[in-house]
């Protein structure tokens, strides 16, 4: 009976090892935490790394446009503030903005181990704002990372792209076409292509976002954060780059 029980008890340490190194490989360190901001133009690619961030490094992912929609759908204070703004034609407050950020960092589980924020901040202001906020909570950057790439490829890239509303998966005519034409791989619901992923609305969208990220770009820069990244290469290189960077943080 004695040595059953030793095997038992061995056999219980051997397999609470075997959790232990199970666990160290699932849960980030602190080393493995991250916060960062993913800066391209529409069509870049941010929809498709983005999530792989996400994943690697068991942080949130932070759209500010999905969080604005979810926030007014919700009828949240912010939410109920930010759609009186939108309904009289004008442009949602940075504070607001920054509030809707600072919530989710401190209600939202899926962000103890950082964030990747995605279409925020567009100007220095907000930068400047989204600072502040961050040292409020005792928190920094640890980078940000611009996806570039030429706007003649994006022109093509976009208007070929097909998006699954629900899930906001994307695939492209060309690049990478669904199994079944315009029907989603996952859910084998209906594809749309946005009304806005035409090339006179494109090449707005591109100039307002030229000027306003510059000098966000330079801001960044001067804090010694900003890194580059040629997102003309496939998904999976510009990924390899991805952790690249994280890595030298």
């Amino acid at each position: 009976m004695s040595s059953e029980l030793e095997y038992l008890k061995s056999l219980v340490a051997q397999l609470n090892e075997k959790i232990k190194v199970l666990e160290a490989k699932i849960t980030p360190s602190p080393v493995e935490q991250l916060r960062t901001i993913l800066m391209g133009p529409p069509g870049a690619g941010k929809g498709t790394q983005a999530p792989l961030i996400r994943d690697k490094f068991c942080v949130c992912h932070l759209a500010t446009g999905d969080m604005l929609r979810e926030q007014v759908e919700q009828k949240t204070k912010l939410g109920l503030q930010a759609k009186k703004i939108m309904d009289e034609g004008g442009l949602v407050p940075d504070d607001v903005m920054v509030g809707m950020i600072k919530g989710e960092l401190e209600n939202n589980q899926k962000c103890k181990n950082g964030f990747v924020l995605d279409g925020f901040p567009r100007t220095v202001p907000q930068a400047q704002k989204l600072d502040s906020m961050l040292d409020s909570r005792g928190e920094h950057l640890d980078s940000v990372v611009q996806l570039l790439i030429d706007d003649s490829l994006l022109i093509s890239r976009i208007t070929g792209r097909l998006i699954h509303p629900a899930s906001g998966r994307t695939y492209h005519r060309e690049f990478n076409p669904p199994k079944k034409p315009m029907t989603d791989d996952v859910t084998g619901e209906p594809l749309i292509q946005r009304s806005d992923d035409n090339v006179e609305t494109l090449q707005r969208r591109l100039k307002t976002y030229h000027s306003q990220t510059g000098p966000v770009a330079e801001y960044y820069k001067a804090k010694g954060l900003w890194h580059g990244i040629d997102a003309a290469q496939s998904p999976s290189v510009v990924w390899d780059n991805l952790r690249g960077v994280f890595r030298s943080n």
